[in-house]
C-alpha cells in the first residue's frame, strides 16, 4: 500500500513542477515577451532547479509550445461558456461565442502568447495546428451548424472558418491596443447578418 501512495505522491510533486514551470513561463512569457524570458529566469519564478525544467520540457521552445497550448484551451472554455449549453440558435452560438473569445483575448499577455510571439516562434503552421486541435473546431463547427440551419449562407467551410478566425486575431489585438470591444462586436454580428 505505501508503494501506491508513495506513486501517487510522486505523480503529484511531478505534475506540480511541470504546472509551476508552465505557470511561472506564461507570467515572464506574457511580461517580458518570449525572446527577452531566459530560462534561469523561469526555473527561478517556479521554485524548481534547471534540471527540473529539462527533465519536463526539452528546451524553452518545449515550454513555450505547452504555455500556448494552454492558453488556446482556455480561450476554447471561454466560448464554450459564453456560448452555453442551449444556445437560441446557430446564428446566437456565432454571436456568443463571438463575445467569448474578445473577452477571453482581453488579457494582453494572452495576445502577446498567442498573436504576436506564437507564430514568430513556432511558426503558422504549428501554431495553426495547434489552434485546430484546441479552439477552431469551435468556429468551423458553429459555422457548420448556421450553415446546416440555414442560417447563413453555404459556403467552403475551411475557407470561411480561416477568413473568420484571422478577422476575430485582428479584433482582439486592436482591442488589446484600446478599441472598444463593443464596437468589434457589432460588426463580427454585421458580418454575421450578412452571411445569411
Amino acid at each position: 500500500m505505501q508503494q501506491k501512495n508513495e506513486s501517487r505522491s510522486n505523480k503529484a510533486r511531478t505534475e506540480a513542477t511541470r504546472l509551476a514551470l508552465i505557470s511561472a513561463a506564461r507570467r515572464l512569457f506574457s511580461e517580458k515577451g518570449y525572446a527577452e524570458t531566459s530560462t534561469p529566469e523561469i526555473v527561478t519564478a517556479a521554485g524548481v532547479t534547471r534540471g527540473a525544467l529539462y527533465h519536463h520540457f526539452e528546451d524553452k521552445l518545449a515550454l513555450f509550445r505547452a504555455v500556448v497550448r494552454q492558453e488556446y484551451a482556455a480561450v476554447a472554455d471561454e466560448i464554450t461558456t459564453a456560448v452555453g449549453e442551449q444556445p437560441g440558435s446557430a446564428l446566437d452560438a456565432l454571436r456568443d461565442g463571438s463575445r467569448g473569445y474578445l473577452k477571453a483575448m482581453s488579457d494582453k499577455g494572452r495576445v502577446r502568447i498567442m498573436l504576436l510571439d506564437g507564430p514568430a516562434v513556432l511558426g503558422q503552421s504549428e501554431l495553426s495546428q495547434i489552434d485546430r486541435e484546441t479552439s477552431a473546431d469551435a468556429l468551423r463547427t458553429g459555422l457548420s451548424e448556421a450553415m446546416d440551419a440555414g442560417h447563413i449562407q453555404r459556403l467552403p467551410l475551411e475557407a470561411l472558418t480561416v477568413q473568420l478566425s484571422a478577422l476575430f486575431d485582428r479584433a482582439a489585438l486592436a482591442v488589446s491596443e484600446g478599441d472598444d470591444p463593443e464596437d468589434h462586436l457589432r460588426i463580427l454580428d454585421a458580418i454575421f447578418a450578412a452571411l445569411k
